[in-house]
């Protein structure tokens, strides 16, 4: 008890302003590094969210470079497919360039039995399926927007130039708190149509086919196969998993990433570096107190207790503000940057992190104190003060 006594008040009252600025200091790193941390989960998260039993066929050059729309009953017909949806990434803003999120074309009853993880009212699906002209927008979206069921909006086009009005028909919500709730979709066969009366040369080409597969097992072999119906043709295919075709986004990204990591794990060394300098400076300044400690009965292995406690304090009590600061710092984040990472939480395993990394920045602090205030000599430590 008298330990532990000890331990608190030299560590938060012995100098306050240098244990405030420390555990600020610790704060801010494990906040940092917290939000660096969440920053690449977030570019990960279409990959944690993809599924098994989906694979995504696109053109074999490139995904610019669209695909026959002839080639739907093909793969529809290779064994182990459940069904195949017509897909186009659109690229259209909303009133302004600067308005950018994702919005596709698809073939939407398909489709959203391909993602039954994106959730709407029946009715708002129905006005949906009925209205040529509708789009499901996800609930972040119309947030963003302030968009309500029944709006007129008009899109305009990027990669399909022009005005492209459209009725928001449906608000959809993610199944789990981590789906990604920011896109737009509308009906493929309204661009189509749209297409073939101002650019008939465009017309009848799908950006990429999402297929559903009986099993996970059946990928690699459903693939082959679906590759293997276009092989030497005009449009050949590259079918993968989803999760391979999210990777591949990601893998465009790998030099920013590996800096974000790079620059969080040089982030704790620094703060580090600079408690195991704090800690150093109080344990010079008391080495006649730890030698009185001494003289009273204090081994060095409770000396070094003590000094390993009081870096632990500081540390944990930095760390612990900086992981509440980390949520409503995410938050606040995550709203300014939706459209770029719509889908940014702060993950169970980062909160580990930064608990863990609080505890190792407080021991590692403390080592080289605590051994040498436990093994200084008295007479030594005296002298010296002296």
């Amino acid at each position: 008890m008298l330990l532990l006594k000890l331990v608190f008040r030299n560590a938060l009252l012995r100098r306050p302003g240098r244990a405030l600025l420390t555990v600020a200091g610790v704060a801010l790193a494990v906040l940092a590094f917290g939000m660096l941390r969440t920053v690449v989960d977030a570019w990960y998260a279409g990959v944690e969210l993809s599924s098994a039993t989906r694979l995504v066929t696109r053109n074999s050059i490139s995904l610019i470079f669209p695909l026959p729309l002839a080639y739907k009953a093909r793969i529809q017909a290779v064994p182990g497919v459940t069904r195949v949806a017509a897909a186009n990434w659109f690229g259209g803003y909303y009133t302004d360039e600067k308005n950018f999120f994702p919005n596709f074309a698809v073939e939407a009853g398909p489709y959203f039995q391909l993602y039954p993880e994106y959730l709407a009212p029946a009715e708002e699906m129905e006005d949906f399926a009925r209205d040529r002209q509708g789009c499901i927008v996800g609930r972040q979206l119309a947030a963003r927007f302030g968009w309500k069921v029944g709006d007129a909006i008009v899109l305009k086009g990027t990669i399909f130039p022009g005005s492209w009005p459209l009725h928001v028909r449906g608000i959809y919500r993610g199944r789990d708190r981590n789906i990604d709730e920011t896109q737009l979709l509308f009906h493929w066969d309204y661009l189509n149509e749209t297409l073939k009366k101002v650019s008939p040369r465009r017309a009848d080409q799908v950006g990429f086919y999402m297929v559903g597969i009986e099993r996970p097992e059946l990928a690699v072999e459903i693939s082959q196969a679906i590759d293997g119906c276009f092989a030497n043709s005009l449009a050949e295919t590259l079918t993968e998993t989803e999760k391979a075709f999210q990777l591949g986004f990601v893998a465009m990204s790998s030099a920013i990433i590996s800096a974000l990591q790079a620059v969080s794990v040089m982030v704790i060394f620094i703060i580090m570096a600079v408690a195991a300098n704090t800690m150093a400076m109080a344990a010079r300044e008391r080495l006649a107190e730890f030698a009185a400690l001494k003289t009273l009965g204090f081994t060095p292995g409770r000396l070094g207790l003590l000094v390993a406690g009081e870096s632990l304090v500081v540390s944990l009590a930095g760390g612990g503000l900086g992981l509440l600061l980390t949520f409503p710092a995410a938050r606040g984040f995550g709203r300014a940057m939706s459209a770029f990472l719509p889908v940014f939480e702060v993950g169970e395993a980062t909160v580990w992190l930064q608990v863990a990394i609080s505890l190792v920045v407080g021991l590692a602090a403390a080592a080289f104190p605590a051994l040498r205030a436990g093994r200084a000599p008295i007479a030594e430590s005296l002298r010296r003060i002296a």
